[in-house]
């Protein structure tokens, strides 16, 4: 079996520690942060500065696929995350009747949760386990290397043969079979590989426009769920709204806008920001309730969609260091696949860590497993943010095709087959490209498009004008 260097605590870097060590492997992981996730869930959530994961106080979405993976490879941190106050959400208890259960829909289940209860139930299932060391307070600052086995091109070029072999900190080098860049896209892997002479990564970025106003809040004592209905996310020409339910009665609600907007620095003040919530019929259903609040307005924009590979058409830049999580791809945030690709590559390194890790065979192999796996769905992240982000900087209605895919949403509210496409695809259980294409699916959206022919999506929430009087000071 292998050793394996992990570089970051966060929730890639503590799945793929954990599963690694399931797996028969060892593991040893490093962070700089000298604080780990503990029990106490709203003193670690509000009160823990985390300057490097700055995503760490924003909404999280567990998706099926998460949801999957910790209760198929590590049903004790699925347990404890329940322990912990995480709630079972099934997409098609939308409707008042949940509809006869078909083959697949146990797939279509969210896991509602902060951040750090997914954190914390790591972090604990990490620590019993034999196989691992956490190192916090170490943070890595750099590569060990060596040639690459059987290289004999001298004229090969920057890169070409360098294998890693292990991390150096501040208490010295530590030497492994394989190690997982799980720091993040603010890990600075790039300098370190740069530092040892290896090609640049290669890197596809896409800018999204969008900026996030998020505020925390616990509903009334008593009150264990908040309103099934409306649904959770609207969002007209120029603005958005949701509302995330987590653990132990704590929901946030989060507005969102383009980074040019305006009105984009008012929504900071807790009071424009509720009355601007207020105006969509979710976070007026929620914040109608009476619920106290937990935090101020949390901000965070200038996100991108990046995507970045250590092959390139030369072949790997590198062998024996892999990426997982943000490393690989970081996605935004509107879809909330990132926590789903994370636990898929951290379970992919666990299980072929063993199949010669050092070699250029096992790094083309990632990587090619990831193309196949986590790209489409980073593709699928980027056709959906641009659109988001057109639509939010013309301020302009959705017509055409655009039109057509928004009727799918609003039709699923209405049609439980729709919603089971469409929870399918949102749970990453299938692609949109199949899921979609249904003849049947199709033939539905197409017949509830007919019976309203001045459909037009998007009609909730304030109008401009109305949206400028909210925001005003």
């Amino acid at each position: 079996m292998a050793h394996v260097l992990v570089i970051g605590g966060g929730i890639g870097g503590l799945a793929t520690a954990l599963l690694a060590a399931r797996r028969g492997h060892t593991a040893e992981l490093f962070e700089r942060d000298t604080r780990a996730p503990g029990s106490a869930l709203d003193r670690d959530f509000f009160g823990w500065r985390r300057p490097t994961v700055p995503q760490a106080v924003q909404p999280h979405a567990l998706l099926g696929a998460a949801r999957n993976v910790l209760r198929d490879e590590l049903p004790d941190v699925y347990e404890e995350m329940l322990r912990l106050g995480a709630r079972e959400r099934h997409e098609l208890d939308w409707f008042e009747v949940r509809p006869p259960e078909l083959p697949g829909d146990e797939d279509l289940v969210m896991l509602q949760a902060r951040r750090i209860v997914l954190e914390s139930a790591l972090a604990t299932a990490l620590r019993a386990e034999p196989g691992a060391v956490l190192r916090h307070g170490e943070p890595v600052s750099g590569l060990t290397t060596a040639p690459q086995a059987g290289d004999d091109d001298p004229g090969a070029g920057a890169g070409a043969g360098i294998r890693v072999t292990g991390v150096t900190t501040g208490a010295g080098a530590y030497e492994g079979d394989l190690v997982v860049d799980a720091g993040g896209r603010r890990g600075g892997i790039e300098r370190r590989l740069g530092a040892v002479g290896c090609r640049p990564p290669v890197v596809e970025r896409h800018r999204t426009g969008l900026a996030y106003f998020c505020r925390w809040y616990r509903l009334p004592a008593g009150m264990d769920e908040g309103p099934r209905r409306p649904w959770a996310v609207t969002g007209g020409a120029f603005a958005g709204c949701a509302v995330f339910p987590a653990d132990n009665r704590v929901f946030a609600v989060t507005l969102f806008v383009h980074t040019a907007d305006t009105t984009r620095s008012a929504l900071r003040d807790p009071a424009v920001f509720e009355r601007a919530a207020r105006s969509f019929p979710p976070g007026e259903a929620w914040l109608a309730l009476g619920a106290e609040p937990l935090s101020g307005v949390l901000a965070t924009a200038s996100l991108d969609n990046r995507w970045s590979a250590l092959v390139d058409e030369r072949g790997p830049v590198v062998t024996g260091l892999v990426p997982v999580g943000d490393s690989i791809t970081h996605t935004n945030p509107t879809l909330g696949q990132g926590t789903s690709l994370a636990l898929w590559a951290a379970r992919r390194v666990a299980r072929t860590a063993h199949m010669e890790p050092g070699s250029e065979q096992y790094a083309v192999a990632h990587h090619e497993w990831a193309v196949r796996t986590l790209k489409p769905w980073f593709d699928f992240q980027v056709v959906a943010d641009a659109a988001i982000g057109e639509r939010f900087a013309t301020r302009a209605g959705r017509t055409g095709t655009a039109r057509e895919v928004a009727a799918l949403f609003d039709c699923a509210l209405e049609d439980p087959d729709v919603m089971r496409a469409r929870a399918r695809v949102r749970h990453l259980a299938e692609p949109p490209e199949r899921a979609y294409a249904d003849p049947g699916i199709r033939a539905r959206v197409a017949r509830w498009l007919a019976a309203r022919p001045d459909y037009a999506p998007n009609e909730v929430g304030p109008d401009r004008e109305e949206w400028e009087k909210l925001t005003a000071g």
